[in-house]
């Protein structure tokens, strides 16, 4: 059937020429050589066939995420009931296969969109207001984890700002006088508890803290030396009485009360449910077709702002956020605690995943979850219909050089070098250094499509002091 559909397709194209002339990227009609620059690439291509696609991948991104958070919290469950070894070790697996789509998704921040800017209005209809959004409440960092359970004493721990922010009890799970039930609405309703903005009680990360714990070394201590160990919470800290599975602990030898692992079991199982209402909401917002942002973004009248938010989105990542406050700083500081996935040493995925979520923005294209391949109108295709030709491929270049960079902070985790311990060797510390100048050096060639593209955005160098002026 597929060889009867391509000769359909092929007898069409001769009959109807027109239609079918586009250059292929391999010699013209008469035998020639393709144009440089615009082989391959339809001249029909337009500023709002490039919103469509960003918006249609950006839709595509979200329920990933959502989809994954689902599994997650399956899993989760499955754990919680039976706190075996293999459950712990397939709910901490679940958690990095849920980072892995929404790692891509951080392009679509830092422009006045659901992620960043969606709420309910007073009659609970979505509404965008500036920082009402949900992303703290899904992915912020670094967070207090004090509030949270129970910690190791660490140099350069994170803690509150306002340490008189913490509840008499100590923590959220051993409180039961003052949070007799663990539910969602009382974790958003403690998130930045105080106006505390380390008081992080939701999200992946709050998440991540509760399967791993405090990246201590392998022996259960904390040194200044960090060894190649993730986080250090064993699944003992798991178990209730109803398991059957041994004495319930917070932390190594630290007996308790069976009723704190099963508050430290209720509160993860709240956690990721308040990530799928989160996530659900803005999904609802970029569904193709009648999602009330969808809609928006894509109407004639909006797309060439909705295109400067595309780049704007690209460049305010990779320059403040990424290379910044994300990269700079930890390395800088050579500070384990201002990692992204600090408790997991997932932080080479979240960089890597970061810069491919502006790598895909740029392509228009993105991989879902389920292999299926999604492909539409690029950045790099309107710059060459624009006779933008040589910067198209400069920035194609520019990104292709911080995707390669970004690789192999990746592999050395891969090979066991996590990027805490990246950061304090001097020569891993070049692969993280050499990526943070592909970014900030991608950011300007960004901002020359932005000016060839006649769109106007804010400062894409706004989100970091980390660099100076």
């Amino acid at each position: 059937m597929k060889k009867i559909a391509n000769f359909a397709l092929s007898s069409l194209c001769v009959a109807m020429l027109a239609a079918c002339s586009g250059d292929d990227g391999k010699d013209g009609a008469d035998g020639a050589p393709g144009v440089s620059g615009e082989s391959g690439v339809s001249t029909y291509v337009t500023e709002k066939d490039v919103v469509v696609t960003n918006a249609q991948h950006a839709y595509a991104v979200y329920a990933d995420s959502l989809i994954a958070a689902k599994q997650l919290k399956n899993v989760i469950e499955q754990f919680v009931a039976e706190p075996s070894e293999a459950n712990f070790s397939a709910a901490k697996n679940a958690w990095l296969d849920a980072r892995e789509p929404y790692g891509q998704s951080e392009v679509y921040r830092f422009r006045e969109g659901p992620i960043d800017n969606l709420t309910r209005d007073d009659n609970g209809n979505p509404v965008l207001v500036a920082e009402e959004g949900p992303e703290g409440a899904i992915n912020a960092w670094p967070l207090a984890e004090a509030l949270i359970d129970y910690t190791v004493d660490m140099d350069g721990a994170q803690l509150p700002e306002n340490p008189a922010s913490l509840p008499v009890g100590g923590n959220i799970i051993a409180d039961l006088a003052e949070f007799p039930d663990i539910t969602k609405a009382l974790l958003a309703e403690q998130f930045e508890r105080g106006d505390d903005e380390a008081n992080v009680t939701s999200g992946y990360h709050a998440i991540e803290f509760l399967l791993w714990g405090q990246d201590l070394n392998a022996d259960g201590s904390y040194t200044p030396n960090r060894d190649y160990s993730a986080g250090y919470r064993k699944v003992n800290d798991y178990y209730t009485a109803a398991s059957g599975m041994g004495e319930c602990t917070s932390g190594v030898d630290n007996v308790v009360d069976s009723v704190i692992c099963e508050r430290r079991g209720d509160y993860l199982i709240a956690a990721a449910d308040l990530l799928i209402d989160d996530l659900q909401g803005v999904v609802d917002a970029w569904t193709p077709g009648s999602g009330f942002h969808y809609v928006e973004f894509t109407k004639d009248e909006n797309v060439k702002a909705s295109l400067a938010k595309i780049l704007e989105g690209m460049g305010r990542l990779s320059f403040g956020e990424l290379a910044g406050e994300r990269m700079s700083i930890a390395l800088r500081t050579d500070s384990q605690e201002d990692e992204h996935s600090c408790f997991s040493d997932n932080t080479h995925r979240d960089i890597f995943l970061n810069a491919k979520g502006i790598q895909n923005a740029f392509n228009g294209a993105y991989q879902r979850m389920d292999g299926e391949t999604l492909e539409g109108a690029s950045i790099y295709d309107l710059l060459v219909v624009d006779g933008s030709h040589e910067l198209a491929n400069e920035l194609r270049a520019a990104i292709e050089d911080t995707m390669a960079k970004a690789a192999v902070i990746d592999t050395n985790a891969k090979l066991g070098y996590s990027f805490d311990v990246q950061i304090q060797n001097a020569d891993l510390k070049q692969p993280v250094t050499h990526t943070i100048e592909a970014l900030k050096s991608q950011t300007q060639v960004i901002k020359q499509a932005i000016e060839a593209l006649e769109v106007t955005t804010g400062d894409l160098e706004q989100d970091t002091d980390e660099f100076g002026s």
